[in-house]
């Protein structure tokens, strides 16, 4: 690896908004550490970048021994983290809550709100230590964080959740120079959002089609956010589809 200029991680960096965020920070200048279940996945991300700014770390993280050994890992190929995007998420079966069984919800939190505390404990133990001190942690909320779909108990509670811990990591960082944002996302054009082209379910009852935007938005967003002064914050972020259901939702 070759290190020059910041030190960045992205969660569930294998596809969707994590590849875009990995490749859109790489072009940024930052060295990329690119962790997700699924080997291969991170390796397509990290062929896409430049070969000595992308380092991929297969990490389950919703099991602490996991994101340890990735930590482990960050330490001795870089000593430091600069920014952390936390983004790995999962969601559940679109059946009513009392369907869902005690496996499916529980999945749904150990990746989505368990894995954002596991890595940012880490992040924060390794940022109060280095020098210079300080670093960032930006959140992937979803506009879910502030409404609900039909049917998705677990990953609305866990996006709600995540502002949560957004605020209480802005609060506790504040003595370490620890900066803590959250971004919310609408309708990234991504394969996880690629059934809304054929119409999702909404909460009068009907399917309808709804708009998606280019991924890359939510890319440059995120640029945005971790290019800033650590004195400077963005707190919260919207970026979504222009005519998508969310404003007026339900």
């Amino acid at each position: 690896m070759t290190i020059n200029g910041k030190i960045a991680l992205v969660t569930g960096a294998g596809s969707g908004i994590g590849r875009a965020v990995s490749l859109a920070l790489e072009s940024a200048g930052y060295s990329v550490v690119l962790a997700g279940r699924r080997a291969a996945e991170l390796e397509k991300t990290a062929g896409a970048g430049a070969p000595d700014k992308m380092l991929a770390v297969p990490t389950d993280v919703s099991k602490p021994e996991s994101v340890q050994a990735l930590f482990a890992r960050i330490r001795e190929a870089f000593g430091r983290l600069d920014v952390l995007f936390n983004n790995a998420g999962t969601s559940a079966p679109g059946v009513p809550m009392e369907e869902l069984t005690y496996e499916q919800w529980s999945r749904v939190v150990g990746v989505n709100l368990t894995g954002a505390f596991l890595c940012a404990q880490q992040a924060i133990k390794l940022m109060k230590e280095q020098r210079p001190r300080g670093g960032r942690i930006i959140n992937n909320g979803s506009i879910s964080a502030s409404v609900p779909r039909p049917n998705s108990a677990p990953y609305t509670a866990t996006k709600h959740a995540i502002t949560g811990l957004t605020r209480s990591i802005s609060l506790d960082g504040r003595n370490y120079d620890i900066a803590c944002g959250q971004i919310d996302i609408g309708n990234a054009a991504t394969e996880m959002t690629e059934r809304m082209t054929a119409g999702v379910p909404q909460a009068n009852g009907t399917t309808m089609v709804e708009p998606r935007m280019n991924v890359r938005h939510v890319a440059e967003a995120v640029v945005y956010m971790a290019s800033l002064p650590l004195d400077a914050n963005v707190q919260f972020m919207t970026v979504m589809a222009t005519k998508m259901p969310f404003i007026g939702r339900g």
